[in-house]
């Protein structure tokens, strides 16, 4: 049995800056909130997310025997800004790919429990066992809201065959209360509590979507949105973050739509090499120009 104050110093160590183990157990209530999501289409082309349903449900299905479930955050907020008048850029995007970036932590940290890792690309309720493991709780806009770093923290979690000597409370507590400003902002009205329709979400339309977009003005966003985030109350005086992959590089401050429209390949792949920006395209990017 391992003892979980041990591994949270490891995560620590790492650079985490929270985590929370929590007991396996199958999500049920969660599968059937999926499924009426997918019911409803919500999912636009996003198709993957029909396949392994039963695997989000029931992580011994991904990791036999299965046990625990560590889970970490990692905080990304900065105060940094691009220029006035610059296609934004949404912040988790600002530095290296955080898949990359927490995948090899989450490898180190698996050193000591065993397990899998996961990074937003596997069939997981990451939010969930985020607030199983007393993180925080899943906000009114669809993200998870932890209870010191607001909404911009990323999720990352190691499923593993291992018992701890104890397991961290489940965060039970809604603190949404009855703010509605995150459905308020939305400029595309993606958002209701707790639901977000991707079809009508301008993060899914800049980075997902490949076929026509419904949606004809951006609000100024070429790559994800941080609007409903920006107004929430839980993200007020928060702290930037200690990560250097993070970090926005002085050139990408200032890119002007101008800019964008003369990228070409070269530079686009030496601006932004290993980001989340890398996996969408030049071509898409130029594309988002004419509707921001």
């Amino acid at each position: 049995m391992l003892q979980s104050s041990f591994i949270k110093q490891q995560a620590a160590t790492l650079g985490f800056d929270a985590v929370g183990i929590a007991k396996v157990t199958p999500l049920p209530e969660r599968r059937l909130s999926l499924e009426s999501w997918l019911a409803q289409g919500c999912n636009g082309e996003m198709t993957y997310m029909e396949n392994n349903v039963e695997k989000r449900e029931n992580p011994a299905l991904l990791v036999e025997n299965a046990q625990s479930v560590v889970v970490t955050l990692m905080n990304y907020y900065t105060d940094n800004r691009q220029s006035d008048g610059s296609p934004r850029i949404a912040r988790y995007a600002y530095g290296k790919d955080y898949h990359a970036v927490i995948k090899n932590k989450l490898q180190q940290l698996k050193h000591f429990v065993g397990g899998r890792c996961f990074v937003d690309s596997a069939p997981v309720f990451e939010k969930e066992w985020a607030r199983r493991a007393g993180l925080g709780w899943i906000g009114k806009n669809n993200l998870f809201i932890s209870k010191t770093f607001g909404s911009f923290v990323l999720i990352g979690v190691i499923v593993t065959p291992e018992a701890f000597d104890s397991y961290d409370e489940p965060f039970d507590k809604v603190l949404c209360g009855s703010c509605k400003r995150c459905i308020d902002a939305c400029p595309t009205e993606a958002l209701s509590p707790y639901m977000l329709d991707a079809r009508k979400c301008i993060a899914y339309d800049t980075i997902e979507k490949r076929q026509s977009s419904a949606i004809n003005n951006l609000n100024g966003n070429i790559f994800g949105c941080d609007r409903c985030q920006e107004v929430c109350p839980c993200n007020a005086d928060l702290k930037t973050h200690s990560h250097p992959e993070f970090q926005i590089t002085p050139e990408v401050v200032h890119l002007s739509k101008q800019d964008w429209k003369d990228m070409n390949e070269e530079k686009f792949h030496r601006l932004f090499d290993s980001t989340p920006l890398e996996r969408t395209g030049l071509q898409h990017l130029q594309e988002n120009l004419s509707k921001l």
